[in-house]
Formats: C-alpha cells, structure tokens, sequence
C-alpha cells in the first residue's frame, strides 16, 4: 500500500513533532503547517488523503479553514481541539468535518481514530474501485469525479452519496437509507435535504438536469444510479 500523506495544521509546533514522529512510526508521511496561510499554500500544491485540524489557529479559527476547504476538496478532517462544547462539535461536524477529537488525547486514541478514518474513506486494500457511465468516471478510492475527463468538484456530503449510488447501482434505494448511510443514524436531516444534494448531484452529472439519464426518482421509494449494461 502506498503511503497515506497527512498535513497537521496546528500552532503547536511542539506537539505536531511528537504527533509527527508517531504517525510517521505507523508508516504515514506527515507535513505540518502552524497557521492558516502555509496550510493553503501546502495544499495548493499537494494532495492529501486527511488533515488533522486545530481549532485555534493564530490567523484564523479551524472552522474557517474547513469552510474554505470543503468549497474544493473533501479530503477527510479530524477536528482536534481543546474546545470541547457541545456547540463546538456540532459546528465541526455540520461544516464537513469528518472526526471530533478533544484535546487533550493519547496517541493511541489519535492513531485508532487516523487509521479508522483511513479505513472508511480509502478501504483496506491498495486495488482502486472506479464505477463508469456515460462519460463520467468516479474513483470511489480515490474519491475523485471526472465528466469528459474533466475533474469535477464534489462536497463532501455529494461525493459520499454519488458513492452510495455507484456501489448500489441499478437498485432502488429508499429515502431513509441514504439518510442513514451518507448522514449517519443519527442526524437530524430532513429528506428535502436528501433532494437537494439530489438536484446538485444532477446538475453536475448530468447532461439534462430536469430529465435525468442516470440519477432516476423511483417512485414512492427513494433514487437509483440506472447504468444500462
């Protein structure tokens, strides 16, 4: 398997050393950066498969970050923070991040949640899942879309239920089990928010939105990813 890349972006220089030197001990490469600026300027130029990110930051908040990220990217965000308040969580989770870690924390909680995370977005093997139709490809491992091999920019939420689609292709899936699946058990999230994401999903993929060729409505049910053999 190739190396999993890291960027921690935390004002702890100290701390992101010690963190540094243990991930990078369990095989992953780690670059650090102390503030918001060296973070965007590392990941204009670089691609990274997670982000361990600190909440308070010298120029900006986490938050702020993760906002600016999710406009572009959904590579995969733990929030590790010595807030700890309710509303902090719910903020971290509800602007695409992916893991809420409160400081302070061991290494090996920080190593389980990495690797877990790792795990659900990347899978366990080094073999790539593609899913093509028509002229779009989606790397499910690599969580990249492509439409007349033009990259396309997915959020989060987007990608994950296009995911959910191409793994179950060609079978209705109801309403509440992509709630369940993309959002969690969990969430409160009403099925208008489902068919929103439905209508993005479409408005990106599809040649003609409103007559979808792809993401069909099954009736009384819920959506289906139809892929003519």
């Amino acid at each position: 398997m190739s190396r999993k890349q890291i960027l921690i972006i935390d004002d702890d220089e100290d701390l992101s050393f010690i963190i540094s030197e243990m991930l990078e001990s369990y095989g992953y490469t780690v670059t650090c950066a102390h503030n918001s600026e060296k973070a965007f300027e590392l990941l204009s130029g670089n691609t990274y498969h997670l982000i361990l990110l600190d909440i308070n930051l010298p120029d900006t908040t986490g938050f702020e970050l993760c906002r600016e990220l999710r406009r572009v990217s959904t590579v995969p965000v733990i929030f590790a923070s010595a807030r700890t308040s309710e509303t902090d969580r719910i903020t971290g989770f509800d602007i695409g991040g992916d893991d809420y870690l409160p400081k302070p924390y061991s290494m090996k909680e920080l190593l389980s949640r990495v690797n877990a995370l790792i795990r659900r977005t990347y899978g366990f093997g080094t073999e790539e899942k593609t899913v093509t139709f028509g002229n779009i490809s989606v790397n499910i491992t690599a969580r990249t879309v492509t439409k007349k091999g033009e990259s396309l920019s997915l959020s989060l939420r987007e990608f994950d239920l296009l995911a959910y689609l191409c793994e179950h292709m060609n079978t209705a899936v109801s309403k509440d089990k992509l709630l369940s699946e993309v959002w969690g058990a969990f969430a409160a999230v009403e099925t208008s928010t489902l068919a929103v994401h439905i209508r993005w999903l479409r408005e990106k993929l599809e040649e003609r939105p409103a007559e979808p060729e792809f993401i069909k409505t099954v009736y009384k049910v819920g959506y289906m990813l139809e892929v003519k053999e």
